[in-house]
Order: C-alpha cells, then structure tokens, then sequence
C-alpha cells in the first residue's frame, strides 16, 4: 500500500511536469511575437520566463531526488533538496525582481513605439497557459519547493496582466510610459513572495519551529500525559515542509516506568492528534535518572 506521501509527491511531479510544459510552449510563442512585432517588453518578458522554466526543472528535479531511499550516510534522504532548490528559487525571483526595476527605469526615461496588436494577442494567450499552471500547482501548496514554483508561475501571470494593460492603455492613449510602471509594481509583488519563500526556507535549514507550532503549547500537552512529571531537552523542526519532527526527554514517576510503552503511545498520540507531528524521538526518564547519573558520572 503507497504512503500518502509518496503519492502526495507523486501528484507533486505530474503537476510540475505539465507546467513545464506549459512555460516551455509560452516562452517560444513570447520569444517569436516579440521578435515579430519589435516588442522589446515581449521579449524581456521571454527571458523572464526562461528564468521561470530553470526554476520549475529545478523543482522538479529536486522532489525527483527528495524521493529517493535513505542511506547510511544520509539518514533523512534527500528531502532537504528540495529546501535547498526553495531558497535558490527565492533568490532567483529577488535578484529577478531587482532586473525588473532596473529595465523599468531606463524604460520609463526612454519609452518606445511598441506593435500593441501583437502584443496583447500573445499576452493573453499567455495568461491563460499561466492561470492552468496556477491551477495546476495550488493543490501543492504545502510543498515549499513546489510553493517556489508556483510563485514563478504567478510571477508570470502577473507579468502577463501588466503587458496587456500596458498594451490597452499605448493602444488608446499612445502613452509608451505606463508599460515600465506596471513592471515596477510586478518587481514589488514579486520581491515580497521571493522574500517569503527565502525565510521559509532559512527556517527549515536553521530547524526552527514550524509555523504554527508552539513549543510552550506543546511542552503543556506532554505534561498533561497521566504519569508525567517533568519534560527538558525538548525540540522541534521541520526535516522538510509538511515533515515535522520531534525529540525530547520525558520524565514520569517510577510507578509507570514498568508501563512506558503504554506511556510512550499516549505521548505521541496527543502529538500526532493534536499537532500533527508523528516523527517522534522520546527517551523516558526516572525521577531519579539524572541524580544517579551524577552518582555514576567519572
């Protein structure tokens, strides 16, 4: 019987596999219109997207890595691959996001006759190739590395929305400054996702707490355990998105010592009920443990 992970990460890779696709068929089409009706915003916007498709091979080859077995040498796997993949997407988008502002200000300084026509037919045809990538991607969000992705994909939606209202407003009005505006405001949107992304990331690779996830809480749940009188040593972190895991030392009274299996399943039951966390490492102490361990100790 298949994990739920497994299939959740098998479902991950079709998804990403068919906005490659998609990017890859846009990216033509934008290079080729650009380069046919002399629209320099066309083709930055092709560029852009060939940044974009780097990114989701890269996603894509990361949950492809992050699924395989664990080793002796790499005893969680590879699953930190596609944190790592995560970060350098964000880093991609920011330092993307700077490009965009630079060319928007030396557009704006110097505006140029664009063929709208053109240019608002292949936008469109691309803003619908990103909304199914949209679409596509959401149902993964809880996945960071394929959030990264998807954030590309918005990117590009948003890309899209800003040529073609630029492409509306030089059509009516002839007013080649508002293409370089509405790139500024994409850079912005983009930039705080990218933000995100890489703090989400830093997280993971600092084994922070998981959003969501309180340590004072969790430390109360443990200790409301019949039979539990003490807790120390206790962390929490994330092995990946959607992965998280736990160790500590739980120190109960001697009566329940001869029953710590029992002990140990009430334990990790409220974890995995109450936060979801069923990666869990516990080492059940006397109340006597560290005192003898300072007897004994040389």
């Amino acid at each position: 019987m298949s994990h739920p992970a497994d299939c959740d990460s098998r479902r991950d890779r079709s998804r990403l596999r068919w906005c490659v696709g998609l990017t890859a068929s846009i990216l033509v089409l934008e290079a080729v219109g650009g380069f046919v009706a002399h629209s320099l915003a066309l083709l930055s916007d092709s560029g852009h997207m060939m940044t974009d498709l780097l990114a989701l091979v890269l996603s894509l080859l990361a949950i492809n890595f992050a699924a395989r077995p664990a080793t002796d040498s790499k005893t969680y796997g590879y699953h930190r691959l596609e944190i790592l993949a995560a970060l350098f997407n964000g880093t991609l988008l920011a330092v993307l996001s700077l490009y965009l502002f630079y060319v928007a200000f030396r557009r704006f300084v110097s505006p140029r006759p664009v063929a709208t026509g053109i240019v608002l037919a292949v936008a469109v045809v691309g803003l619908l190739a990103n909304l199914a990538g949209i679409v596509l991607l959401s149902p993964s969000r809880k996945n960071l590395n394929v959030r990264g992705a998807l954030l590309h994909v918005m990117g590009d939606a948003f890309s899209s929305v800003g040529v073609i209202l630029g492409a509306v407003v030089m059509r009516l009005t002839g007013w080649y400054r508002a293409d370089p505006l509405i790139s500024m405001a994409i850079g912005v949107v983009i930039l705080y996702g990218a933000l995100r992304l890489m703090k989400e990331a830093c997280d993971v690779l600092l084994e922070a707490a998981p959003a969501g996830i309180a340590l004072p809480e969790i430390a109360r749940a443990i200790e409301s355990v019949e039979g539990v009188v003490g807790l120390h040593d206790l962390h929490v972190w994330s092995i990946t998105t959607g992965m998280p895991a736990l160790s500590g030392h739980v120190v109960v009274k001697d009566a329940f010592l001869p029953d710590s299996d029992a002990m140990l399943n009430r334990i990790k039951g409220v974890l995995e009920g109450r936060f979801g966390i069923g990666h869990t490492t516990l080492q059940v102490e006397s109340e006597r443990y560290e005192e003898l361990g300072e007897i004994h100790a040389p």
